[in-house]
């Protein structure tokens, strides 16, 4: 559906405007929609990101700021995520003996058990994308990452305003 259609907006100041705000609005459907497939697992977006990072890791542990690193969404709080994946026993934490402010953190296998349940039971990227094809997900990918240019060296601080 047209973006003007699900916001009920008339125009947009130019192509550019609608597709910072298309970007913005789809982001956020995308995000919504695989918030509603983790909630029958008591998971959110977050907590699994940090359990799929680890699995990565498996065998080896992750140190909080290796997971701060890799994930998507670069506001979380890793620590408090974490504690919670402890509280459920997905994850386990351990001090390093060599240094006290470093901390371990590992999948455990109840976390490697359910994410092998979700993967087995969330659809597949092509049905979430709506059947785009390979082609049309290459060219949508390679935008992207030109969009985004050189991404560490900026942060949200020096990016323009949306209004």
């Amino acid at each position: 559906m047209e973006l003007e259609k699900v916001i009920k907006q008339k125009a947009f100041q130019s192509q550019t405007h609608k597709l910072l705000i298309n970007l913005i609005y789809t982001g956020n459907w995308l995000q919504l929609n695989i918030a509603k497939q983790l909630k029958q697992y008591e998971l959110t977006s977050q907590q699994y990101n940090i359990l799929r990072i680890l699995r990565g890791q498996h065998p080896q542990s992750a140190t909080i700021s290796l997971i701060a690193e890799r994930m998507l969404d670069k506001s979380s709080n890793v620590t408090r995520i974490v504690d919670k994946l402890v509280t459920k026993k997905l994850v386990s934490r351990a001090k390093d003996p060599k240094d006290n402010r470093k901390v371990w953190i590992k999948i455990t296998y109840k976390g490697l058990d359910l994410l092998q349940v979700i993967d087995a039971t969330m659809p597949p990227p092509q049905d979430i994308l709506n059947g785009l094809s390979e082609e049309d997900a290459k060219i949508i990918n390679d935008f992207l990452d030109n969009l985004r240019g050189n991404e560490e060296e900026e942060t949200c601080d020096e990016l323009p305003s949306i209004d």
